[in-house]
């Protein structure tokens, strides 16, 4: 069902662009190359299971836990095609 002048489909590419959108943001912050045996934010040794799971680690799972809860809610692309929604 089309939805005034959008074509059938728009709102689920809308949805598709999102989520395509965020898995490539996330790719992007994960880390490459070598990681580190301590934690650069807090001198931690990191434990090893973490350097196995997580090639390429440079803060141990309290720090990143930290830094990932800040980044939380840094915006994005408004998608939603209302004015009220862009007011925020």
């Amino acid at each position: 069902m089309a939805n005034g002048w959008a074509p059938d489909g728009a709102v689920q590419d809308q949805i598709d662009d999102s989520i395509n959108d965020a898995v490539r943001l996330a790719r992007a912050k994960l880390p490459t190359g070598p990681g580190e045996l301590y934690c650069q934010a807090c001198g931690e040794e990191i434990p090893e299971a973490r350097r196995v799971a997580m090639p390429g680690a440079r803060t141990c799972v309290a720090c990143q836990s930290g830094l990932d809860r800040r980044s939380i809610g840094s915006g994005g692309i408004n998608r939603r095609g209302s004015k009220d929604s862009q007011l925020t």
